[in-house]
């Protein structure tokens, strides 16, 4: 009987502090609820008014953009500096693949010749390797920027005069003014070097190797080695009547 007694009241004890301990938390969250509620609405009423004040604080940029490159929209931000932006048109002239032999092994690269003229007397030829074609032909286009040359044009868009050039490898080129509406009469780079120099009427032939790169820079030299008669009579001091006359 003691024990039957026992049992109950520990039972009755255990039952009373469940549902004192239900009670209180069935309140507590309430409360916690209520409080998170009102701090968060707070919370987003002051971000609300932190982010007008930062929008009207930031300095407004030119019409070229937002913030650091926008102050400098007109140029294109800082991106736009390096970038330099030029008149010259590109031809790919080859695109051949090399093999170099090593201890180790042969490593396989491409070799591209690029041809670069903006049509008004400038033209140059480039010619580099890498791994991969694309980035062969920027780097020989690159190349071609560098070497390019001025060449003369008369006003029929031909040449000044008749020269015949003896370039690398066995090339050898004629180049040969012509009347107007003949048109570009040449073959092979040749023809993609006096296209993109600006001429309109001339001949050309390839009197050696059948070479592009080598013709090509064999034109080039050519070219540089024109001269318009202003120029001859500025040399030996003369009028140009007085060159003609001679």
């Amino acid at each position: 009987m003691m024990t039957l007694s026992t049992t109950a009241s520990a039972l009755t004890a255990r039952v009373a502090l469940s549902s004192t301990q239900n009670k209180f938390r069935a309140t507590q969250p309430r409360v916690a609820r209520r409080v998170n509620i009102i701090a968060r609405a707070e919370d987003g009423d002051n971000d609300d008014a932190d982010d007008a004040d930062e929008s009207e604080r930031k300095p407004r940029g030119r019409a070229g953009g937002a913030g650091r490159g926008g102050g400098r929209g007109g140029r294109g931000g800082r991106g736009g500096r390096g970038e330099k932006t030029d008149d010259f048109a590109e031809s790919v002239v080859q695109v051949s693949r090399v093999t170099k032999v090593t201890k180790g092994g042969s490593q396989m690269s491409f070799r591209a010749t690029v041809v670069v003229g903006d049509g008004k007397g400038k033209v140059g030829v480039g010619c580099k390797k890498a791994k991969e074609v694309q980035i062969a032909v920027t780097k020989a286009a690159a190349d071609a920027r560098k070497s390019a040359v001025n060449a003369p044009i008369t006003k029929g868009a031909t040449f000044p005069h008749r020269v015949t050039v003896k370039g690398k490898g066995g090339a050898v080129v004629m180049l040969r003014p012509a009347a107007p509406g003949t048109g570009v009469i040449a073959g092979g780079s040749c023809r993609t070097v006096l296209e993109l120099a600006g001429y309109k009427n001339c001949f050309a032939k390839q009197l050696g190797s059948s070479n592009p790169l080598n013709n090509a820079r064999a034109v080039v030299s050519g070219l540089a080695e024109m001269r318009t008669f202003k120029e001859v009579a500025k040399v030996r001091d003369m009028t140009l009547e007085e060159l003609f006359q001679a």
